[in-house]
């Protein structure tokens, strides 16, 4: 049997285990985690006391029945549920809102911005999720996603797109300060015209991003009252698909009102984060490009609350936020019932790091099953995070990315609202006596 210890040192979580587990990633002794259910791959049934065998930081099999073999250290996960680790594609770890974010903006150093990453990472990483796509940024997600790959801090596998690629005064801009300062944070990734706009996806490929990502319609969010239907023209649009594709890049675009995401998608757009204004005629065109929604429905109920509860939101954001919210689980429940492929994403840091899961509730609430929520997490995400050879399900071969649960997922997706057990590449997070 194996026991867990969790510290602290300079802000930084470690996890190891008695002599199996090391920051590399690999262990050093073969481990065999005896699960007393296990949903190997989402979509299919899940099985009863299975052994799944690890090496390094791989899966090496499962095979039934308990098995014990000389030298291998077991983790007993008998009286557990078992799947892969969770994927969410769509995170902001450098912040949390909350009452002093446009201050914030303009007077956390970079090193901070860091910081907090690194801290809402770990939150992410013990809540389950074991990989995210951090879409829309500033640049310091690339040194955290690479310090994580590196083993020097804890956290999810991430996949980042940096900042935003908008268009001057569009979503993505900066709103409501004074002149100077909107001077002082403008950005490379704004762009205006065809030609410019292939300079900006230039600009943020160059800086890092694996994934680029674009603010197609207005947001709620944004200090202005621009609406949230479609800001790019088609001609850019297309500048930046064609753009990012020559450089080996997929383009997501934020959009919600039907405008943006009917031009998005037709104009090159892989996949549409929110989708809030979709109708049948969209989610044809969903299907006819191979694209995929990632609906965000926590981020819309999470802003109805603050504008009905609070008084922080800037008017122009109240009013866009009691317009959008309310009909984003009307969106995900017409979007699910058309055949649009949906892959799981909060939005998380409009909502608070660590509650991810509460996505789920919503997307059964619109009509999905458990299977289907938590295969929109696992098989279909990792896919569209272009990581489906290594991660999203427990292959021989992947990525030894397990999570548990005490109860069922799949009679109950409140289960995965507390994950009792966390691996990663290997490593034991959280759990694991």
């Amino acid at each position: 049997m194996t026991k867990l210890k969790s510290f602290f040192l300079g802000g930084m979580a470690l996890a190891y285990s008695a002599s199996a587990y090391g920051q590399d990633g690999g262990a050093k002794v073969p481990t065999i985690i005896h699960a007393g259910h296990v949903l190997a791959v989402p979509g299919k049934p899940a099985l009863s006391q299975q052994s799944i065998y690890i090496t390094g930081n791989k899966i090496d099999k499962i095979v039934a029945g308990y098995q014990l073999e000389k030298g291998a250290q077991i983790i007993d996960l008998s009286d557990s549920f078992v799947l892969p680790g969770l994927i969410d594609s769509h995170v902001h770890l450098r912040m949390e809102y909350n009452p002093n974010i446009r201050l914030d903006v303009v007077t956390k150093r970079s090193g901070d911005i860091a910081y907090d990453a690194l801290v809402n990472g770990r939150k992410t990483l013990m809540a389950g999720f074991t990989s995210v796509q951090d879409v829309g940024g500033p640049v310091e997600i690339f040194a955290l996603r690479d310090a994580i790959n590196a083993g020097k801090v804890v956290g999810p596998r991430i996949r980042a797109s940096g900042p935003s690629i908008s268009p001057t005064g569009g979503h993505g801009d900066m709103h409501g300060y004074r002149q100077n300062v909107l001077n002082a944070f403008h950005r490379p990734s704004i762009c205006d015209g065809p030609a410019d706009c292939r300079r900006a996806t230039r600009a943020v490929i160059k800086m890092g991003a694996d994934v680029v990502k674009i603010t197609a319609t207005g947001g709620v969010l944004s200090n202005t009252a621009a609406g949230t239907e479609q800001q790019f023209f088609n001609d850019e649009l297309k500048a930046i698909t064609e753009t990012a594709a020559k450089m080996g890049r997929k383009v997501t675009a934020h959009a919600h009102g039907k405008t943006g995401i009917d031009s998005a998608l037709k104009n090159g757009v892989k996949s549409i984060e929110h989708g809030t204004y979709l109708d049948a005629e969209t989610t044809r065109l969903f299907k006819k490009h191979d694209a995929v929604l990632v609906p965000t429905v926590l981020a819309g109920m999470t802003v109805v609350d603050w504008a009905k509860n609070t008084n922080w939101l800037p008017p122009a954001s109240k009013a866009k936020a009691l317009e959008v919210g309310p009909q984003m689980k009307d969106m995900l429940r017409l979007a699910h019932k058309n055949g649009v492929t949906i892959a799981f994403g909060t939005d998380t840091g409009v909502s608070k790091h660590g509650k991810n899961a509460r996505e789920f509730g919503y997307m059964v609430e619109a009509g999905m099953s458990e299977m289907a929520a938590i295969k929109s997490a696992t098989v279909i995400a990792a896919k569209h995070l272009e990581m489906g050879d290594k991660v999203g399900t427990l292959e021989a071969g992947k990525f030894a990315d397990i999570i548990a649960v005490d109860g069922n997922p799949l009679n109950n997706i409140e289960e995965l609202y507390d994950v009792d057990f966390v691996m990663k590449n290997g490593v034991v997070y959280k759990g694991g006596e």
